[in-house]
């Protein structure tokens, strides 16, 4: 019997990663489902209603403007004290230009498919990661604490061979997932845009750049399932990958974070891994230090900036997957397995 088959058996029959995937399966379908209620098709009738919103706004303003004035007047003419209430000069009080009320404030939210849907891929990778990690963890973990993998290793002594099958038939299974979620994340969507919004400039260029952003997104959620899948088996127990990921999260973010803050630190986001996930997903995260600043020849002076960039990104994954797998398949090949 293939062993790569029974893995995926194996895989396919474990309920939590059944019931853990269809759980991210069902986060996707509120968010898709969100979207499509919170958004509208703009409209002839919409843009009547914000035009006419917009007016009213701008009598209501004009009105108290006159109001405003009116006391500003009668003030000066029984001489009250102002208290700084009211311009030396009551004319200066008046009502704003018509064009400083722009309908477009009063238009309902819609989807603009080519502006908007990269953004909703950073979402996708985030739920589905999230879901590779855990169910990657679980998958090994279980093995390990139950002594399936002891009998395992009976049938097939090769440790390095059986480690990686596992792995391969739990990369098989989160691709398996994650490629139709795409699609279907992709065709709801854009139905989002054509029933909610807009899907025009959609052009074969768009389409490049959202299929670029979902392979580097396909890319994380392979890394995130590996690397819970190694800490899983180093530490022999489920509990190993995710006290980690608590440790990293609680300790290594947000302790780190407010400790460089109140260090005064330059740069403190540049020292978290949300940031590096960004700019993964969006080619380049540009941070600014408003505590310093560099003056340009008009005089004016900008904040100093630090631009991180998907290459940055992909060293720091890059070196935690082989540290994390590396680890992994020395600790299968030295340690007694009883």
């Amino acid at each position: 019997m293939s062993l790569y088959r029974t893995e995926l058996r194996r895989l396919g029959k474990r309920r939590f990663a059944r019931w853990m995937t269809l759980a991210g399966l069902l986060v996707l379908g509120a968010v898709l489902v969100g979207i499509f209620l919170t958004n509208h098709k703009i409209g002839p009738a919409e843009r009547a209603e914000a035009q006419r919103q917009a007016e009213q706004q701008y009598q209501e303003q004009a009105r108290w403007a006159e109001q405003e004035r009116t006391a500003c007047e009668q003030a000066k003419a029984s001489g009250q004290a102002q208290d700084g209430r009211f311009p030396p000069d009551c004319e200066m009080i008046g009502p704003p230009p018509p064009e400083s009320v722009d309908p477009q404030w009063f238009l309902p939210s819609t989807f603009d498919f080519r502006a908007s849907f990269g953004s909703t891929l950073t979402t996708f990778t985030a739920i589905l990661a999230l879901v590779g990690f855990v169910v990657g963890a679980s998958f090994v973990g279980a093995e390990w604490s139950s002594g399936g993998m002891m009998n395992l290793l009976l049938w097939r002594p090769q440790r390095l061979r059986v480690l990686l099958t596992k792995l391969s038939a739990l990369l098989t299974g989160v691709l398996a997932v994650t490629l139709p979620a795409a699609v279907l994340w992709t065709a709801g969507f854009w139905l989002v845009g054509t029933l909610r919004g807009s899907t025009a400039k959609t052009t074969s260029g768009v389409w490049q750049s959202f299929a670029l952003t979902g392979l580097r997104g396909l890319t994380l959620i392979v890394v995130a399932a590996t690397v819970g899948f190694a800490l899983a088996s180093l530490g022999r127990h489920t509990a190993m990958a995710l006290g980690g990921a608590i440790g990293v999260v609680v300790v290594g973010q947000f302790g780190l974070g407010i400790v460089l803050a109140m260090a005064g630190a330059r740069f403190v986001e540049a020292w978290l891994l949300p940031t590096y996930v960004l700019a993964w997903m969006d080619k380049k995260v540009t941070l600014e230090n408003f505590r310093s600043c560099t003056v340009s020849y008009t005089g004016e002076c900008k904040p100093e900036t630090l631009e991180l960039t998907w290459q940055h990104s992909s060293v720091l994954f890059a070196v935690g997957l082989v540290l994390a797998l590396g680890a992994a398949l020395v600790a299968m090949r030295r340690r007694d397995i009883a």
